[in-house]
């Protein structure tokens, strides 16, 4: 229901094409001037705030650069196709207004709390200019969930497999050591943040586009026919191709809107709160600052993991993994993606569309020294047939013996499953920086630039969930939470991806609606607010 809402993607992309027409396409117009802001071109030292707009910069792209550009970027492409990345797009290029009137109100309103730091966000403006207090409680809930949906579990999650993937270390020593560091910086505030972040976000940019360029050259002759199949599937969907059995319109539509906010978080009412830090009187100076970002995070790093991932064709390649419970499914009948009956069908089931004929499997399966022996059926996983799959069971011994399948699901809850099949998240990305000129040795470049994009998101959500809970219960409340938000990323490391990824989802809904709404009824002030700053901005 929210998650996965059919309307959720409308509703975010309306918002942001309202205000791209009522405040004339500021993302256009003001590009050139928010680069000059951020580059400290009008700073002054005197002004209220914590940091500088290139740090507050730093800080909420910190937060949004992680793994939604690595492997959010692979999870659109593994569910839509190529379609998902225009829609990652057009979120992006809307999410710039959406981004620029979000800050701006919430920084006009931000406040001074009794540690003497500035406080913001859009639970500020709810409360102080709307007076609808319920609200502001309401997204300051929803901003402490989300901080573990969003900043905490998929980052954690997305270091630890691709770490594992790429050196075998184990997920919970790895979530331990990094929960550590973790707790070695948040403790140190805002200033220790912004920082660690300021260091951090120009490396790890560097590393990441070195690993994807030696990608992308080594395909050159796939770059074109890529960014032709992204434009021409946008309206179409995408059809089968290898082992992916097809994206509808409206699928690859949905899960590109979901993908892009979860990647550039604009409307989400996150990044406000890392700008309300900034030295400024002008909230609209922010506001330009922020527009930036759905820029760099998603039409810049995302098109470039979207190229590597389609360029080199893994995408649409079965590769031998381990199949994670919520990711595979027995379906009744035999299948086969060489047959083009077989894929219409299992297109339709998978893409949830009227007239499907595909049903659950139910039932016993023999199964004789890890390979089963009986029929009737077909193992899907990850939206692929699955090929040469084998039975194991405490992950060691060969399994032997009868499955009992229900409702599609195994229910031997000690089995473990392995075989060919699509892959997705940051492993798909991992297979994909090794077709390039490093060879195998670009999977440590996709494991260290994750480690420190995943890295700096979680800290920098630490800050956000910090700023609500000191809303909520006053700053006494803080260490507390920051102490369950280091544990609950220890526990991630060691979780199911999927189950990681689909509370991700509601996080980002329940958190982006109150502030749609929010800034929807400020509309008006907006516009003056901008008006003002740049009659300002004139007299000076």
């Amino acid at each position: 229901m929210l998650g996965g809402a059919v309307w959720f993607p409308f509703v975010l992309l309306g918002v942001g094409l309202f205000f791209t027409i009522y405040l004339g396409f500021p993302q256009v117009r003001y590009f050139m001037h928010a680069w000059k802001v951020v580059l400290g071109k009008f700073d002054k030292d005197d002004e209220p705030g914590d940091t500088t707009h290139f740090r507050a910069l730093t800080t909420a792209l910190s937060g949004t650069v992680g793994t939604g550009n690595i492997s959010g970027v692979a999870f659109a492409l593994y569910l839509g196709g190529p379609a998902a990345l225009f829609w990652m797009w057009a979120t992006a290029f809307f999410g710039m207004t959406t981004k620029f009137v979000e800050v701006t109100l919430s920084h006009k309103y931000r406040v001074q709390t009794e540690d003497g730091t500035m406080a913001g966000g859009p639970m500020y403006y709810m409360d102080r200019r709307l007076n609808m207090k319920w609200l502001a409680v309401a997204f300051a809930v929803a901003t402490v969930i989300s901080s573990f949906g969003t900043g905490n579990l998929p980052q954690s999650n997305g270091i630890a497999q691709s770490i594992e993937a790429t050196f075998g270390f184990d997920p919970i020593i790895v979530g331990s050591i990094l929960g550590i560091l973790l707790a070695m910086v948040i403790l140190g505030g805002i200033k220790r943040i912004a920082a660690v972040t300021a260091r951090v976000v120009p490396i790890m940019a560097v590393i990441y586009l070195i690993g994807a360029m030696a990608v992308i050259f080594a395909n050159l002759e796939n770059i074109g026919p890529s960014f032709t199949s992204i434009i021409s599937d946008a309206f179409s969907g995408t059809a089968a191709a290898g082992g992916f059995l097809g994206a509808s319109l409206a699928y690859a539509f949905n899960k590109g809107v979901n993908r892009g906010l979860f990647s550039n978080e604009a409307g989400q009412g996150s990044a406000p709160i890392a700008h309300a830090a900034a030295k400024t009187k002008e909230p609209a100076s922010e506001g330009m600052v922020s527009l930036l970002e759905p820029f760099i995070d998603t039409i810049v790093i995302c098109t470039i993991t979207g190229l590597v991932i389609l360029s080199s064709g893994v995408w649409k390649e079965k590769h031998q993994n381990h199949f994670d419970r919520t990711d595979m499914y027995y379906v009744e009948g035999s299948y086969s993606d060489n047959e083009s009956g077989d894929v219409k069908k299992l297109y339709n089931y998978l893409n949830e569309i009227d007239g499907n004929t595909v049903k659950a499997y139910n039932g016993p399966i023999t199964v004789v020294n890890g390979t089963a022996v009986s029929g009737g059926f077909t193992l899907i996983n990850a939206r692929s047939i699955a090929e040469d799959v084998t039975y194991t069971v405490n992950d060691e011994d060969a399994f032997s013996g009868t499955l009992q399948i229900v409702d599609g699901k195994p229910t031997k809850e000690n089995l473990e499953v392995y075989g060919k099949s699509l892959v997705h998240s940051a492993a798909l990305t991992t297979i994909a920086f090794t077709r390039g000129f490093f060879g195998h040795w670009g999977q440590y470049i996709v494991s260290i630039g994750l480690m420190l994009f995943a890295f700096s998101t979680a800290i920098a959500w630490s800050y956000y969930g910090d700023r609500a809970m000191t809303y909520l219960a006053g700053p006494r409340s803080v260490m507390p939470y920051r102490v369950v938000y280091v544990a609950g990323f220890v526990w991630a490391s060691f979780s199911d991806t999927t189950v990681v990824w689909a509370l991700s989802a509601v996080a980002i809904v329940i958190m982006t609606l109150p502030n749609l709404f929010g800034i929807l009824l400020l509309s008006k002030e907006m516009k003056q607010t901008v008006s003002t700053y740049w009659t300002n901005f004139y007299k000076k």
